[in-house]
């Protein structure tokens, strides 16, 4: 299990601007291997009347204050921007962080934010899928200097020049979700990175999807790294300090409700949690670390089960 990574995804909700701040520069000096904040408008976990910051201009802020860690956003809304802009924006980050920076794009879900902005959500998720199905080669054309053309019902682009191209000689583009009859499809055509949570039966079953996706095209299967979503991470030396500590956090976050089956507990716990899943291929394991962002357990989870993982 040595090629295990880790990634840290800070929720930009419910949390002030220089802890958010910090927890990106914590995660690169602690060496994480990936960064990741929501592409939300509103906040997704509690309450939704509460306070979030935006994604792509969190990202560019780490990008100035940290040196090695990758960047991208767990996923990008396609719904919130043409996939030309996205291209650009993810290109931009590029530069800003010598060739640091990943797309991560979805479908988008979050009705409540899209009305309350004025952006279009369309009639369902098989529109939505439709229309990422119609971004995401506009995007990867751009990202690799195609130029592409688009004339789709939902989007247009003429040629589109994108200069200059990213530092990356191949800009990696990560889908989340497992939607098994579009989604995953999507993933074996377009992807280098995908992305999902779930236990581990799930994780298998659309694991077995996705192969069989990648073989209707010729594509291999081992070509495209596989995250997990771990949810919320909290490690201290007794569970029940531990769990302590992630009901503080939950109340914190708009008086949400405790998720459950969470990797909450000692060193040792964790590690047994998330080791099946580095066993099954997804060794790309990113934790999600809510404000105020607890320094005990970003650092354990490199320092302590990091190297249980390894073993």
């Amino acid at each position: 299990m040595s090629n295990v990574k880790i990634g840290a995804l800070c929720w930009n909700q419910y949390g002030t601007w220089p802890d958010l701040l910090a927890a990106g520069q914590r995660a690169d000096r602690l060496g994480y291997d990936s960064l990741w904040t929501w592409d939300h408008l509103y906040p997704i976990v509690g309450s939704a009347d509460g306070p979030i910051f935006e994604g792509w201009l969190t990202l560019t802020a780490w990008a100035g204050v940290t040196s090695k860690v990758s960047l991208g956003l767990m996923v990008g809304a396609n719904t919130f921007r043409e996939p030309t802009l996205t291209a650009k924006l993810a290109t931009t980050l590029d530069h800003i962080s010598h060739g640091r920076a990943i797309l991560g794009i979805g479908a988008a879900w979050f009705e409540t934010e899209h009305t309350a902005y004025g952006l279009r959500y369309g009639d369902g998720p098989p529109e939505r899928l439709r229309w990422l199905g119609e971004a995401l080669p506009v995007m990867r054309g751009m990202l690799d200097g195609t130029a592409p053309t688009a004339s789709g019902p939902r989007y247009a682009a003429r040629a589109t020049r994108n200069d200059p191209p990213p530092v990356q000689r191949h800009l990696p583009i990560l889908i989340g979700g497992g939607g098994e009859k579009v989604t995953l499809k999507l993933v074996a055509r377009y992807a280098d990175l995908h992305d999902m949570g779930g236990d581990l039966a799930t994780v298998k079953r659309k694991d077995d999807i996705l192969r069989e996706h990648c073989a209707a095209i010729g594509r291999d299967f081992d070509s495209i790294e596989r995250s997990h979503g771990l949810g919320v991470v909290v490690i201290r030396d007794s569970r029940d300090e531990a769990r302590r500590v992630a009901a503080e956090t939950f109340a914190h976050n708009g008086k949400a409700r405790i998720w459950e089956n969470q990797p909450v507990g000692t060193p040792e716990d964790v590690a047994a949690q998330l080791a099946p899943f580095v066993e099954i291929g997804r060794w790309h394991l990113i934790a999600g670390v809510p404000a105020p962002y607890d320094e005990e357990t970003m650092t354990r989870l490199i320092t302590d089960v990091k190297p249980l993982l390894e073993k």
